[in-house]
């Protein structure tokens, strides 16, 4: 079914600019697109950009998952740190990550750190919640048949809550990579010498449509790639859930 929703799109689109019903200028030709592609393909100039973007996106969603999991875990289990973190976590939260752009400039420079620190503000605080309320979902009888086992705290927490917790979490994870995407197009827009956002800016300057919505598929491309690699790698890791289902 996913396949006709792409078919149906891509023979509209090109039955729309084949009719001239749309100038190039604006809407290039699926034709147009993939011949610059291709072109950029041979040059190399492509590759390089995928490759130093899904470098930037894979170092700063591992930076931002490794601090947001302990964490959403501790926020999750124990009131003590909900009450001293989560304000924090909320406050942060919805202060505009672009507004953050220019200062990581100051901080960082326009190098790959600047990439990862906009990467981490921009999924952390959002990854934090989002692992809080997937181990709240736990059920308390799990919880309290570690208690009536008189297992200790540690080992509950260990043994029960984050395995209970573990499919959930990792549907999170999958959910923050998508914006982990986004904010990197936008650093990448904004300050930066290589990398498809940079490239998506340098065409604009010069109105090379074509180049624009050929990178635009590249990024979607990618997104789609990883999120089904995730579902994938999920179905995997807990198959007993396919197996209750």
């Amino acid at each position: 079914m996913a396949a006709l929703v792409f078919a149906a799109l891509g023979l509209a689109w090109y039955a729309v600019t084949a009719g001239g019903l749309i100038r190039p200028l604006f809407l290039p030709s699926p034709g147009q697109v993939l011949a610059r592609l291709d072109t950029l393909r041979q040059s190399g100039q492509l590759t390089a950009d995928i490759s130093i973007s899904v470098y930037r996106i894979t170092v700063g969603f591992l930076i931002s998952t490794l601090f947001a999991l302990p964490i959403g875990v501790l926020i999750g289990c124990y009131r003590f740190w909900e009450a001293a973190i989560e304000p924090l976590v909320d406050f942060v939260r919805y202060m505009p990550v672009v507004a953050f752009v220019p200062l990581t400039i100051l901080w960082t420079g326009t190098g790959d750190g600047q990439k990862f620190l906009i990467i981490f503000i921009g999924t952390f605080f959002q990854q934090v919640l989002l692992v809080m309320d997937n181990v709240r979902s736990v059920p308390r009888d799990f919880i309290n048949l570690g208690r009536t086992l008189e297992m200790p705290d540690w080992r509950i927490l260990y043994r029960i809550v984050i395995p209970s917790a573990m499919p959930a979490i990792w549907d999170s994870m999958r959910i923050s990579l998508g914006w982990a995407w986004t904010w990197l197009v936008v650093a990448e827009l904004v300050a930066a010498t290589s990398g498809l956002g940079y490239r998506i800016t340098t065409a604009q300057r010069f109105f090379q449509t074509d180049l624009i919505f050929g990178y635009l598929l590249i990024l979607g491309i990618l997104g789609l790639a990883t999120d089904q690699a995730m579902k994938f790698a999920g179905r995997r890791l807990f198959r007993y859930l396919e197996v209750q289902r």
